[in-house]
């Protein structure tokens, strides 16, 4: 990448992410520190679609303008593959849209936690294809689901997943680039037995047994509805949490839900952002479509957000 595309990425993600420029936030929980944006007690967020839910049939570049039409702060995109690189990077720069991260494409099947040597070195090069990726895109972090409970004991997911994250970590601190761990259905990293609502206790040691200032927390704010209530979560997990993806459902039904009209505790969950002064992400994951769609999940955040 040339200097002058790379200066012009990072001043357009400064410029939208001025509260996170690098390995700055403390990954443990401490007293609020003065707000880095916004005013006081007030959250600053930035929304943001999955690449795949943009669904009119546009050029990359049309369909960074309509994102930018439609009000929204940035995209994030798939690692490895998905859609072309260059062409991303281009109409980034001609937007001034940001392209904030990418998701590691292949973590679902092909897991650092699996019980195969050979398929957790392949994890791995994906995961350094994800880093490398999204630093060339201006992006500042890999979403990375790290394993599945069907792989082993907890101890044996945890010790197989974590192996490999810290052979990423070099090369995340040389590119600046975090790994954001998705708490997801996947059978780890959350009680999944007894009544009552789950603690994220299991979450927060294994990204505390990380021991990195590259590793934290993309809490999904649906994704722990079915097992507990996410503001609790985001109180437990603290400045642990870097960014956000947005979605709603209903413990009630067991349903997906449009956001904003599931059982998800949005006015306990802008509260809580709210004492972290929280300031990043947030990334809808729902169900995409065309642009009327995107103007409907786009309005459904500014509502249940702010």
């Amino acid at each position: 990448m040339t200097t002058t595309r790379r200066s012009f990425l990072l001043t357009a993600t400064t410029a939208v992410t001025g509260c996170f420029t690098g390995p700055l936030a403390p990954m443990t929980p401490a007293a609020p520190s003065a707000p880095g944006a916004g005013a006081p007690g007030k959250t600053t967020i930035f929304k943001s679609v999955k690449w795949g839910m943009i669904q009119e049939k546009l050029s990359v570049l049309d369909k960074f303008k309509l994102l930018q039409d439609l009000g929204y702060d940035g995209a994030e995109l798939d690692s490895p593959g998905g859609v072309n690189k260059p062409q991303a990077i281009e109409a980034s720069r001609s937007t001034g849209l940001p392209i904030h991260g990418v998701v590691d494409s292949t973590h679902w099947s092909v897991r650092l936690s699996d019980s195969n040597p050979d398929v957790r070195e392949k994890g791995l090069q994906d995961l350094l294809t994800a880093l490398r990726e999204t630093h060339e895109c201006g992006g500042s972090s890999v979403l990375l689901v790290p394993g599945h409970g069907k792989d082993g004991t907890p101890e044996e997911v945890s010790a197989r997943s974590l192996e490999q994250i810290r052979k990423a970590l070099p090369l995340a601190a040389k590119l600046g680039v975090r790994i954001l761990i998705e708490n997801v259905w996947n059978q780890f990293c959350y009680q999944h037995d007894g009544p009552g609502d789950q603690t994220a206790d299991r979450l927060i040691e294994f990204l505390d047994r990380a021991n990195s200032p590259w590793v934290g927390s993309y809490f999904d704010i649906g994704n722990h509805r079915k097992y507990a209530t996410p503001s609790q979560w985001i109180r437990q997990l603290g400045r642990r949490i870097v960014k956000l993806d947005v979605k709603d459902y209903n413990h009630r039904t067991q349903h997906w839900a449009d956001i904003g009209e599931g059982t998800v505790d949005w006015d306990n969950v802008r509260a809580e952002l709210a004492k972290l002064n929280f300031c990043g992400w947030a990334t809808a994951e729902v169900g995409g479509g065309d642009r009327k769609r995107l103007k409907t999940i786009k309005e459904q955040m500014d509502r249940v957000l702010g």
